[in-house]
């Protein structure tokens, strides 16, 4: 069985291209979490990088909606390929995405990211920076 679960963050803002019969294909770099115990017991952490490839609409959004540090799940299969470059034969793995479930919330601007809020220049605020709506009415809520 060849099957992945990820979760991690974009090391990168998504590359959307379309190939063939103007298939759209979108690549992006995740970086997924690590922890492990140092010799004297302290955790530590690192990180593994994988090549994620989405393709077809789910490219299209992902293109859309996630952005360098946008948090995401990806569900796929592992790829290896190779290729030739100034004729040297290379080698390639990649993680072929049969799902994205985006998990950073999106901003109304229409780019995602993580975290409380966001403000007019897009840097993120923590959550206790957030000040709570003290004029709603129950009336004005779409349900």
């Amino acid at each position: 069985m060849n099957k992945v679960i990820l979760i991690g963050r974009l090391t990168r803002d998504p590359d959307l291209r379309n190939v063939g019969n103007n298939i759209p294909v979108c690549r992006f770099s995740l970086a997924v979490d690590r922890p492990y115990r140092a010799n004297g017991g302290q955790g530590e952490a690192t990180a593994d990088f994988f090549n994620i490839v989405v393709w077809r609409a789910q490219a299209e959004n992902c293109a859309k909606y996630l952005q360098k540090g946008s948090q995401c799940a990806v569900t796929g299969r592992i790829e290896n390929r190779s290729y030739d470059k100034d004729g040297e034969k290379r080698y390639l793995t990649e993680i072929i995405a049969e799902s994205v479930e985006f998990l950073s919330r999106a901003t109304s601007g229409g780019a995602a990211m993580g975290g409380a809020g966001v403000d007019e220049f897009g840097k993120r605020q923590p959550i206790e920076d957030l000040k709570p709506i003290e004029d709603a009415d129950d009336d004005d809520l779409p349900f």
